[in-house]
């Protein structure tokens, strides 16, 4: 898959790379999932200049990664290196002084990867950055995957390298317009339904997304069946992604994620469905540690509202666990005709929750909205003689005036129950809404 979208992160990284040439030497944190993209984007947007070096931190011991490296910086440069380093802050230290007298990017990926090697190098490199770094002109840029470490290594106000990044660059999954965009461009005749499914399976996720359309999956039909087919990189991707993040307590962790998932959302169902055993802690370091999953109340819920449900932020991890994880089973007897079988039964069903997921980013996309969210209540609500199901899938909020959009999301037209959804609106419009001008709109699979 060619290179799409990213423009502003190129523009900033190519600004950076100016400031610290001219100005002085710049760190930059670049951070994001696994399979985000971001080697891709540093070196598509850097190696054009000529003078990038792109050193890959490999977990082995520190001396035989410093001749690694040595070995490595050879092929990409004519710059001298002494013999006889054995440290990576002696290596460092070397790089910091011909940053004295020539500007250079300087790439460390895979930084996370320290914390096994050696964690003194942190220690090390504050040092050495603090004294270099207004002398010289290099563009070091920093990134890796493992997301809790790198957060432990450049946000713990405890650690060395706290607060040494002077930016920060995110990088998110792809927006829905550029998914339309990659999706025509390997199918022109796609469907949205195929648009849906390719959002599911992948998020937006660019190596996700590689995956697939690279070997020739285009259609719904042939993302499922590569999805759920022996050879598929997608059924340990789940696995590759958290394990090394929880370590060896994994277990509970999947077992939380994989019941809501499953759509067992609040801490009292969770903990009913895995034997009574109390979760709040685990519940609380997948949101805050790992960022998972996040807490979602109501729209215009206080923030200390107990009314809470729990998500998972990332739309293949919701996939993973539902399906793969939780037939764990149909994997290892090689039955992926029967897991392909469940998967696509449940198709309309699943999807008709991730079209929800869906138009919530649309939205969000148009900066048109300060706050998008649900609403519900635990219990059904009376109005108008009237038992209601107190729940509503969009409200969104104006950024200007008092302006409120409340939407309900189907994938047919004809699953709507018009005199239903309006009831809620007028039960909304007497309530929490009754300051707001209300747009209402019915939101299927036609209008993504």
């Amino acid at each position: 898959m060619r290179f799409y979208d990213r423009e502003k992160e190129q523009q900033e990284l190519r600004r950076i790379r100016q400031l610290a040439y001219t100005n002085m030497s710049q760190m930059t944190l670049i951070t994001g999932r696994r399979r985000i993209g971001k080697t891709v984007l540093i070196k598509h947007t850097l190696e054009e200049y000529g003078d990038m070096l792109y050193l890959f931190i490999a977990r082995k011991s520190e001396s035989e990664l410093v001749s690694t490296l040595i070995d490595s910086l050879h092929e990409q440069t004519d710059m001298y290196i002494p013999d006889g380093l054995t440290s990576f802050a002696a290596l460092l230290r070397h790089l910091l002084e011909q940053g004295k007298h020539q500007s250079f990017t300087l790439v460390l990926d895979e930084f996370q990867e320290f914390m096994n090697i050696n964690p003194g190098v942190f220690s090390d490199m504050q040092n050495l950055w603090d004294s270099y770094r207004e002398q010289t002109h290099i563009n070091l840029v920093i990134s890796g995957s493992a997301y809790r470490l790198m957060q432990k290594i450049f946000m713990d106000k405890d650690e060395p390298l706290f607060n040494r990044a002077d930016h920060i660059i995110r990088l998110h999954p792809f927006q829905t317009e550029v998914l339309k965009q990659i999706l025509a461009d390997y199918n022109p005749n796609y469907t949205n339904d195929d648009l849906l499914a390719l959002y599911t399976i992948t998020g937006g996720v660019p190596k996700y997304m590689t995956w697939l359309l690279d070997n020739g999956c285009v259609n719904k039909e042939q993302m499922y069946a590569y999805v759920f087919s022996e050879n598929s990189h997608f059924l340990e991707e789940g696995r590759t992604l958290l394990v090394s993040e929880f370590g060896k307590n994994y277990g509970t962790y999947f077992s939380i994620l994989q019941e809501i998932a499953s759509g067992n959302t609040t801490q009292a169902q969770i903990e009913q469905r895995l034997g009574g055993i109390s979760v709040g802690g685990h519940l609380k370091a997948l949101d805050e540690t790992y960022s998972v999953i996040r807490k979602e109340r109501p729209i215009f819920a206080k923030p200390d509202s107990r009314t809470v449900q729990y998500s998972l932020n990332d739309n293949f991890l919701r996939f993973w666990f539902r399906y793969v994880e939780k037939n764990r089973s149909m994997i290892e007897i090689q039955n992926f005709e029967g897991l392909l079988r469940l998967a696509t039964r449940d198709y309309e069903t699943y999807t008709g929750l991730v079209l929800e997921r869906y138009f919530r980013q649309q939205l969000a996309e148009s900066f048109e909205w300060r706050e998008i969210n649900g609403w519900w209540r635990s219990k059904a609500i009376v109005y108008k003689g009237q038992t209601i199901d107190a729940e509503v899938d969009i409200i969104a909020l104006s950024v200007e005036g008092k302006k409120a959009l409340v939407a309900e999301v189907k994938r047919k037209k004809e699953e709507y129950k018009h005199e239903l959804f309006m009831l809620k609106v007028e039960y909304l419009r007497q309530t929490e809404l009754c300051k707001y001008q209300i747009e209402t709109k019915l939101l299927t699979l036609e209008d993504m």
